[in-house]
């Protein structure tokens, strides 16, 4: 099985881009959207009708904002939000219950410049691990995969020292990301991979991709009890339409 994660930056403006006929080529099996910035109501019907694919949306009570979707080929048993108004009224959580895992699309929060939004990052990031903490004590084999919007450690940006007062490369998050790591949760791409250079994001300004002056945003991570399952772990960079690019794991 193939699931894919990709931050579209709108799901509108990446469907101009080619992204129903990108998802008809590469065929995953499930593919969890971030910042999908769209609520159903304000779709035509082509974003509901992809054959062979179940779409999921949880979206922002503001429009235009934040929000996330998932198209499946196989729909879960369930479908849940994270449980917490404070953070559902942004959209960001999707909870998919299947047979044999659960799992969860995330649109992690911004901390914004000065860390404006910091606090309520680490909400969210705390609120997050422990639903996934309690999920993993009832035997479920979770999988978190989205933006995190944080680069985990110096190999994971290009130019580290200087990001260093800059959102997604804060003390706070940096430190969350080791106690989330500590706590048993694997970060697949990491298992396969230790070179430098390999990143997801990029900004529009400064010719960044062509240059490759990125940071590594988008995980796939795993409860160590399912580490033994993830048989690849991949990033796309070559895969245009966004400023990130997708993320994939193939798993038994």
């Amino acid at each position: 099985m193939k699931i894919y994660s990709w931050n579209i930056n709108g799901i509108r403006a990446a469907e101009k881009k080619g992204l129903f006929d990108w998802i008809m080529k590469t065929s995953p099996d499930i593919l969890c959207l971030q910042e999908t910035k769209a609520r159903p109501e304000q779709l035509t019907k082509t974003f509901f009708n992809l054959p062979g694919y179940t779409p999921m949306w949880e979206s922002a009570e503001k429009k235009g904002y934040s929000s996330v979707a998932v198209y499946a080929k196989q729909p879960p048993r369930e479908v849940e939000n994270l449980g917490e108004r404070e953070f559902d009224v942004e959209g960001r959580t999707q909870v998919l219950y299947y047979d044999n895992f659960t799992l969860v699309n995330a649109y992690f929060p911004n901390s914004q410049p000065e860390g404006a939004r910091i606090d309520y990052k680490i909400g969210f990031c705390d609120t997050l691990l422990a639903r996934c903490e309690k999920l993993a004590a009832s035997g479920q084999n979770v999988i978190i995969c989205g933006d995190y919007n944080i680069a985990h450690k110096p190999i994971d940006l290009a130019r580290p020292k200087q990001n260093e007062g800059n959102p997604g490369y804060l003390p706070e998050e940096r430190a969350w990301m080791d106690k989330f790591i500590g706590m048993g949760y694997k970060d697949t791409f990491r298992m396969f991979n230790l070179e430098p250079g390999n990143y997801t994001w990029w900004s529009y300004r400064s010719n960044a991709r062509a240059n490759n002056v990125g940071w590594r945003l988008d995980y796939f991570c795993v409860h160590k009890d399912f580490k033994p399952n993830i048989q690849r772990a991949e990033i796309l960079p070559g895969v245009m339409g966004s400023d990130h690019c997708p993320v994939a794991i193939e798993m038994d």
